[in-house]
C-alpha cells in the first residue's frame, strides 16, 4: 500500500484572467458612454449657437415630408382614377396569357371597388384565382379559364364548375362564386350553375363588364344581399 500514489489535489486559483476581461469591458463601455455624451453636448451646444440653421433645416425636414405625403396621395389619386376608367376588349384579353388573365380579372374588381382583390391563382389554389370583397361586405370567389381562341376554344363544362361549388364556400368562405371565361360555357354546365347558385360570366357577359363600367354584380342575377350597409346601399 505504501507503493501505491495519492492522487494530486487541485488548488483552486481564482479566475483572475476572467475578472480582468470583465473589467475591461467595463471600461470599454464607461468610454464609449462618456465620447457618445461628450458628442452629444456638442451637437447641442452647437445647435444653440446655430438657431438659424437649426430652423432651416426643421423646415427642410417638414417640406421633404409634405412633399413625400403629396406624392403617396397624388400617386393614389392617378392609380384611382385609372383603375375607374380601366376598359378591356375582347381582343385585348383573348392575347393575354391565362395567368395575366387572372390579374385583369382582379383589376376589373378594384375598378368596380373591391380594394382588397387579389389574384390568388396557381398550384393549390383549390379553385379559386381571384378574392375580392366588394363595397357591401360579400366576399367573391372567381374562378378563370382562359382560352386563347376564344370561341373556337375549348368550351367550359361542368367539372369545372364542380371545383369550385365544391371550395368557393366550404374553403373559401364566398358569399359569391363566380366562373369566368372568354369562351363558350356548355349547356349542362349553366344548368348546373343555376341548381348549385353559381355565377357563369361567359364571353357576352365579359364583354360587356369589361368594355363598361358598371360592376359585376350589377350585370348578375340573384347576388345576394349586403351584409353591411354602406353609402352606396
Amino acid at each position: 500500500m505504501s507503493g501505491r500514489r495519492r492522487p494530486a489535489r487541485r488548488t483552486s486559483r481564482p479566475p483572475r484572467r476572467r475578472k480582468n476581461q470583465h473589467l475591461e469591458q467595463l471600461a470599454l463601455a464607461v468610454a464609449g458612454a462618456a465620447v457618445v455624451l461628450s458628442l452629444a453636448a456638442s451637437a447641442l451646444r452647437w445647435l444653440a449657437a446655430h438657431p438659424g440653421t437649426v430652423a432651416t433645416i426643421m423646415l427642410m425636414a417638414a417640406a421633404g415630408t409634405g412633399a413625400w405625403v403629396w406624392q403617396r396621395r397624388e400617386n393614389a389619386r392617378r392609380e384611382q382614377a385609372r383603375a375607374s376608367g380601366l376598359r378591356y376588349a375582347l381582343e385585348q384579353l383573348d392575347g393575354l396569357h391565362h395567368r395575366a388573365f387572372e390579374f385583369a380579372v382582379r383589376d376589373l374588381m378594384r375598378r368596380d371597388g373591391c380594394r382588397d382583390a387579389r389574384q390568388v391563382g396557381g398550384r393549390g389554389d383549390n379553385g379559386a384565382d381571384v378574392k375580392a370583397t366588394d363595397p357591401y361586405g360579400r366576399r367573391w370567389v372567381i374562378q378563370c379559364k382562359h382560352r386563347r381562341n376564344g370561341l373556337a376554344g375549348s368550351a367550359v363544362g361542368t367539372p369545372d364548375l364542380q371545383v369550385l361549388n365544391g371550395t368557393a364556400r366550404q374553403v373559401h368562405g364566398a358569399d359569391i362564386a363566380v366562373i369566368v371565361t372568354n369562351g363558350r360555357v356548355t349547356a349542362p354546365a349553366v344548368a348546373f350553375a343555376k341548381q348549385q347558385r353559381l355565377h357563369v360570366i361567359d364571353r357576352h357577359t365579359l364583354g360587356e363588364w369589361a368594355s363598361g363600367s358598371r360592376p359585376l354584380w350589377e350585370l348578375l342575377r340573384s347576388v345576394p344581399p349586403p351584409r353591411r350597409p354602406t353609402a352606396l346601399s
